[in-house]
């Protein structure tokens, strides 16, 4: 079976290299030759390549930057995907695509099921929803899938972020009131191959969204202080603090753990506790 996956820099492409490149016949296509700002250009790719499977870890990601830069956002998170969508829908292939928990407003008590409310509050997450609604309008073969506070030892994200405030010798400030499930990018892409088996073996029951992340939920603030005992930093202070004492230029929601209860459902699929997918993560760094 070939597959043939948007985005390898990344944390996720990253990982995706990591449990698809030995087992399947994938190529990986990333800048320069890949230009996501020409959404057109994405059907050369699947027209040339003839893959059953295509696999959407590119994105535009920086969720700050997008409150300045909504066409650029929107041209990428929704627009591409749609000409991606519409080219496997023509090639007759099978659409994997990556969406967020920043798709929500965060103002529930309770996982976010697949089929709650969404509101984005934000450029970012308006743009990956329109993504969301624009694959599902191009093809009936899809599998999205939602995650959320993705890390891995790759790339930037918030526990290497953390990882080097650690040798500065100050405490470190951190917010506490936002609340979600923290994912592993190599747990993602080890979803992703069990997904992909699954469609290998002919089912056409298990289009359509799902959430994935690992199991539990904890605040950044959690998080930081996790990060500094895995790494034998105990001595660093994290000091809590507010959404309002850390004020960003894109709104941040304040509860987003999802539901994965459907993943296991149709899939069997539960990923490990976030504690555990962690101290990997540490092990590796």
């Amino acid at each position: 079976m070939k597959i043939l996956v948007f985005g390898r820099i990344g944390q996720l492409g990253s990982a995706l290299a990591e449990v698809l490149s030995d087992r399947y016949e994938t190529r990986f296509i990333d800048q320069p030759e890949l230009d996501l700002t020409v959404p057109e250009s994405v059907r050369d790719h699947v027209q040339t390549y003839l893959p059953s499977i295509v696999i959407n870890a590119a994105a535009y990601t920086a969720v700050d930057r997008a409150e300045t830069e909504p066409e650029l956002a929107h041209i990428i998170n929704a627009r591409a995907p749609e000409s991606l969508a519409y080219a496997c829908d023509e090639a007759g292939a099978v659409l994997i695509h990556y969406s967020t928990d920043y798709v929500f407003d965060g103002t529930a008590s309770m996982p976010y099921t697949e089929t709650a409310a969404v509101a984005p509050t934000g450029v970012y997450g308006q743009s990956k929803l329109a993504g969301e609604i624009a694959v599902a309008s191009a093809t009936q073969r899809y599998v999205i899938l939602r995650t959320a506070w993705l890390y891995s030892a790759v790339g930037h994200n918030f526990v290497k972020t953390m990882l080097k405030l650690a040798d500065s010798g100050q405490p470190v400030r951190v917010v506490a009131d936002q609340v979600g499930s923290p994912t592993y990018a190599q747990d993602l892409a080890r979803v992703t191959r069990s997904i992909i088996e699954v469609l290998n073996s002919s089912r056409e029951d298990c289009f359509g969204l799902y959430h994935v992340t690992n199991s539990g939920t904890t605040s950044w603030h959690g998080l930081a202080q996790e990060i500094f005992r895995l790494a034998a930093h105990q001595d660093v202070v994290v000091q809590p603090i507010s959404t309002e004492e850390y004020p960003t230029p894109a709104p941040r929601p304040a509860y987003t753990a999802l539901d994965c209860s459907k993943l296991e459902r149709v899939f069997g699929l539960t990923l490990p506790s976030w504690r555990d997918a962690l101290a990997r993560c540490i092990d590796s760094l």
